[in-house]
């Protein structure tokens, strides 16, 4: 592995070289920054000291100290630093102090993963065997032995979970969990920034359910959260815990030097505007780092392209066999799987590891020394996360950032202070989901009856528990509601999807033995596991040979094609309630429910290197229907405009308002879509339409409603900055017609949004 003076020659070749220079639009550097610290609080018990001592810590960072003095005086508080800051200590030491103190105090860990829990009861174990003292520390999760379930109910100083487990797993069987909910002193929640949108919903109204069983059992447990970088850390941690919050923000770590490139990968088609793929891109950028035996992590924003970019890289070991110094990784691949991956890369026997997003998080991988990222994240945090796992421990990092030919890719690409100066994004959750709070009404009601003057949490819900009355699900028996059908609610309430199933992978290459190699959500399943689909996984490509919709099987066996698959979905809408209504310059602005009816239509084999189009097939599978919240913006058709004119130009501006908008509401861009329709059923109008991802919504497209104009404004100004002639992958999405895009496009955002017309 290369040390420090290598990486920082590499880099100097880098900028010498005119290939690869030509393409780096900016070279940044952010520098390191000196520890703070703070003596040890004089009530730390000896044991923590000497443990401490163990581990070369002879002093806290500043942010470590203030947080045990927070959680010594019972104040729930929310600490955010950066990557490899020393966040854990923030809660190990006062859980452990307490413990120490009070050998039956009780503290439940909360992470979003079991991955993560796993890596994290190592870390805790070491320090407690490094105290020389006794304290019990269990993970709870499926994976968890049968034998061990009972030992950790009923003596589990520490437990440490899920969401999901604890939903599923430990809240309606909390009659067995006496001593836990009796003595809960401690609730961690690691990794606060993932719990935003819908999954964040959901966890919110678990952490509801936890706190009134806590209530019931005579507790009431401080909460201790940890997050990366996000605006409003202090918001969205009292949000979820429905719990005063005090904010660490102050971090006292020190950071090594970070090297920023932005590349920009060449234009290969200056008529359209077409630049060569981001993914061949950085195919050729990470063999460079691997032959220089630099560490690096690659991020993909998808399955697909992550299978794509192990398979890329592959041929530079295919001479050698079974050589795993290039490995994927990302959801659906087994735990066992991805513990072997997690290993390699702490021991270094893993040179490069391709992942989507799952390794943001604060699993330990060790000392990367590069980051490669395959396009923007969708936000400032996750970027500033992925480019974190670079030069962690206070060493040199070099971050290559390569741009898709994607609006906000390009924006960023000339505006690098967004990315490296911005604030990052806010993250949201919405409790008062109606479809997700009756979810858990029904949980709630099923682990502790509500008496008639009952509230959960903020919400007055008699009139709910009166409905799930109606529905047959609860009785009222003196002055409370019981539960009444032998149905298990919280096992139909999935926390990560907005549908309830996933879809099982099974491999049936060899005749003798079916192997099940990964899951998939239902609504991802549609145009990953259609039959005839090319699935990849570690490089290996399978054929889907049926996929059974009703039972959520999808049977694939090995090919080896120079082709992976990519489909369409076709989008109907309707508008089902219109809940606000404001006439303004740019057009009618409402917002209101939606009901969407996606159905995927044909699929497109796409060879791999050159990325034709070689052949294409129909999809045969049922529609699936949601009802979110929508904001629509209707407009008169605008004079001299034939109906094809206006369709490219709609299609054209709804390519660059979906980029731009989480600029104005700081959201992921797949968490809201927009879709253009040249004649809207519900009034005949030209409309575009603003709709959450998610079912019932989560607050995004009301966001959008009052901000139409400026979101007009910055796409009429992107759209004419351009530098393409007439309509690109950059500005107004690829050509679909030989018709110019670009200027109408233009020309209908400069109208809506005031500005000057341009005559087609």
């Amino acid at each position: 592995m290369t040390d420090n003076r290598d990486l920082q020659h590499l880099i100097e070749e880098l900028k010498k070289d005119k290939d690869f220079a030509g393409n780096v639009k900016h070279y940044k550097v952010l520098e390191g920054k000196e520890a703070v610290y703070a003596s040890f609080p004089p009530g730390l018990h000896p044991s923590l000291e000497k443990a401490l001592a163990v581990k070369g810590i002879g002093r806290l960072y500043s942010h470590q100290r203030t947080a045990f003095d927070l959680a010594s005086a019972g104040s729930s508080f929310t600490a955010v630093t950066p990557t490899a800051s020393g966040k854990s200590l923030c809660y190990h030491l006062p859980v452990l102090q307490s413990v120490l103190d009070d050998p039956a105090s009780r503290a439940l860990y909360l992470f979003p993963t079991k991955a993560l829990a796993q890596d994290q009861l190592a870390d805790l174990h070491e320090l407690i065997e490094a105290s020389g003292e006794t304290v019990l520390s269990y993970t709870y999760d499926g994976d968890t032995a049968p034998g061990l379930r009972t030992k950790v109910r009923k003596s589990g100083n520490i437990v440490l979970t899920n969401p999901d487990m604890l939903h599923s797993g430990i809240l309606p069987h909390h009659t067995k969990w006496v001593s836990l909910f009796e003595n809960l002193k401690y609730i961690v929640i690691d990794e606060l920034h993932t719990y935003k949108g819908v999954f964040g919903t959901h966890v919110a109204h678990v952490l509801r359910r936890l706190q009134r069983i806590c209530a019931y059992y005579g507790s009431h447990p401080v909460f201790i959260c940890t997050s990366a970088t996000i605006a409003n850390p202090k918001q969205l941690a009292e949000s979820l815990t429905n719990t005063r919050m005090e904010l660490i923000a102050d971090n006292g770590a020190p950071a090594g030097r970070k090297h920023f490139l932005f590349y920009n990968p060449p234009v290969v088609h200056e008529t359209f505007g077409i630049r060569r793929s981001a993914v061949l891109e950085v195919r050729d950028i990470a063999a460079r780092l691997y032959r220089e035996s630099v560490q690096t992590i690659i991020f993909a924003k998808s399955r697909v392209r992550v299978e794509m970019l192990v398979t890329y890289m592959k041929e530079l070991t295919k001479k050698k066999l079974m050589d795993e110094t290039i490995m994927g990784y990302r959801g659906g691949y087994l735990p066992s799987e991805r513990r072997k991956i997690e290993r390699g890369l702490r021991d270094g026997t893993i040179k490069t590891v391709v992942s989507t997003n799952a390794l943001e998080l604060g699993i330990d991988i060790g000392q990367l020394q590069a980051c490669v990222m395959t396009g923007y994240p969708g936000n400032i945090a996750s970027a500033l996360q992925q480019a974190g796992r670079a030069g962690r421990r206070q060493d040199d990092a070099l971050i290559i950032y390569v741009a898709q030919s994607m609006p906000l890719d390009q924006y960023i690409i000339e505006n690098p202070g967004y990315l490296l100066g911005g604030s990052p994004e806010e993250a949201h959750i919405h409790p008062d989901n109606i479809m997700i709070l009756m979810d858990h009404l029904r949980c709630a009601s099923f682990e502790l009856p509500f008496s008639l003057d009952d509230r959960y949490a903020e919400f007055d819900v008699q009139q709910l528990l009166e409905f799930l009355a109606s529905e047959g699900v609860l009785v009222l028996a003196g002055d409370q509601w019981h539960w009444m059908t032998e149905r298990f609610p919280a096992s139909e309430v999935s926390l990560r999807s907005a549908s309830q199933e996933n879809v099982v992978i099974i491999d049936r290459s060899r005749p003798k033995e079916t192997t099940v190699i990964g899951e998939m959500d239902r609504y991802s399943a549609m145009t990953l596991l259609h039959e005839e689909a090319i699935y990849l996984h570690q490089g290996t490509q399978y054929q889907v040979e049926m996929l059974d919709w009703e039972e959520k099987k999808a049977y694939v066996t090995e090919v080896d094609v120079d082709y992976f698959t990519d489909a369409n979905l076709a989008v109907e809408l309707k508008v089902i309630s219109e809940d606000k209504l404001e006439e303004r310059p740019e057009g009618t602005a409402a917002f209101g429910d939606l009901a969407v009816l996606a159905i995927p239509t044909i699929f497109k084999k796409i060879r791999f290197d050159s990325h034709d189009n070689i052949g294409s097939g129909p999809i045969r599978l049922p529609a699936e229907e949601l009802h979110t919240a929508s904001t629509w913006l209707s407009f008169d058709v605008p004079e001299g405009w034939t109906e094809a004119a206006l369709t490219d130009a709609m299609t054209g501006a709804a390519h660059a308002m979906q980029s731009f908008i989480p600029l104005f509401v700081q959201c992921d861009r797949t968490d809201v879509h927009v879709v253009p329709q040249v004649k809207a059923v519900h009034t005949g109008k030209p409309t575009f339409f603003i709709y959450d991802s998610y079912p019932g919504g989560i607050g995004l497209s009301e966001k959008m409603f009052g901000q139409w104009e400026a979101l007009l404004q910055q796409a009429a100004q992107h759209v004419s900055g351009c530098d393409c002639k007439s309509g690109c992958p950059v500005c107004t999405g690829p050509p679909e017609s030989a018709l110019d895009m670009k200027a109408g496009a233009e020309s209908l955002l400069k109208d809506l949004a005031g500005g000057e017309r341009l005559v087609l």
